[in-house]
C-alpha cells in the first residue's frame, strides 16, 4: 500500500511540474506588430517563452519549431501542421526564428504555431495570432 502511495504521489508531482512548466510557456510574434500595415515582402520575427527551439525530429520535452499559418485554419492540440499546403502552412523544421514572407495586397491573418519535432501541434496554449495589411 505505500509503494502505491509513493507511486501516486511521484505521478501528481510530475504531471504539476509539467503542467506549470505548460502553462507559463507562450509564443509571440516579435515583428510584425499587430495590424501593420507592411509591403509585399516583410519579416516575421517569431519568439518563444518557456520552451527551447530545436530542429525537425528533435523530440526532446518542452522543444519545438514555429510554423506560420496564413489565412489558415487553426491545428488543433497533437494534430500534424499539414505539409502539403506550403503557401498557407509555412514550417520552420530547421529552428529558423525569423523569415521574409512576400504575399500580394490584401488583409491577412498570421498565425505562430508551435509543435513538436514531428510536426504536432501544442494547440491553443502555443499558438498567436494577428492581422497586418500588405500595401
Amino acid at each position: 500500500m505505500r509503494k502505491l502511495l509513493f507511486v501516486f504521489l511521484a505521478a501528481m508531482l510530475v504531471s504539476a511540474c509539467a503542467t506549470t512548466s505548460q502553462s507559463k510557456s507562450r509564443v509571440f510574434f516579435i515583428e510584425p506588430k499587430d495590424d501593420a500595415n507592411v509591403s509585399q515582402e516583410f519579416k516575421v520575427v517569431m519568439g518563444v517563452a518557456g520552451m527551447t527551439v530545436k530542429p525537425l525530429g528533435d523530440m526532446s520535452p518542452d522543444t519545438g519549431h514555429h510554423h506560420l499559418l496564413i489565412n489558415a485554419e487553426n491545428v488543433p492540440s497533437g494534430d500534424v501542421v499539414p505539409v502539403d499546403k506550403p503557401t498557407q502552412y509555412m514550417h520552420f523544421g530547421k529552428g529558423q526564428t525569423e523569415t521574409i514572407v512576400k504575399l500580394a495586397p490584401g488583409k491577412y491573418k498570421l498565425t505562430l504555431q508551435f509543435a513538436d519535432g514531428a510536426h504536432r501541434s501544442y494547440g491553443e496554449s502555443m499558438r498567436a495570432t494577428l492581422s497586418v495589411t500588405v500595401k
